[in-house]
């Protein structure tokens, strides 16, 4: 969107503590733009919040959580019979192909965040 110059009638007044003018002030020689005006005024026409869909990640770690202390309980079996199962392998890989597949849902989310 191509927006004209033209006269700037409109003012908007801002106040900021201390502590969030030195973090405008560290972003504005970030961006290399030295009026105030001129960075807020293209944060407000280009910027953007980027806000992360965060349920996709509390279930990665609830799977997460689940996964390791199922392989706790497997290890501790091991552990105590020497033995491991062929259900216990299949369960950990099951667990790890979940993991992955959340994981990979996350990181397509991400990549289409513009």
């Amino acid at each position: 969107m191509v927006m004209e110059q033209g006269n700037r009638g409109q003012t908007i007044s801002l106040r900021l503590t201390d502590q969030e003018q030195e973090i405008l002030a560290e972003r504005m020689k970030q961006a290399g733009i030295s009026k105030k005006s001129a960075y807020l005024r293209k944060m407000a026409m280009n910027g953007y919040i980027l806000k992360l869909d965060i349920p996709e990640i509390r279930e990665m770690i609830s799977l997460m959580r689940y996964s390791s202390n199922n392989l706790n309980q497997i290890a501790k079996r091991v552990n105590e019979t020497g033995r491991i199962y062929r259900n216990d392998l299949q369960e950990i890989q099951d667990s790890q192909n979940r993991i992955w597949d959340g994981i990979n849902k996350i990181l397509r989310k991400l990549q289409s965040v513009q």
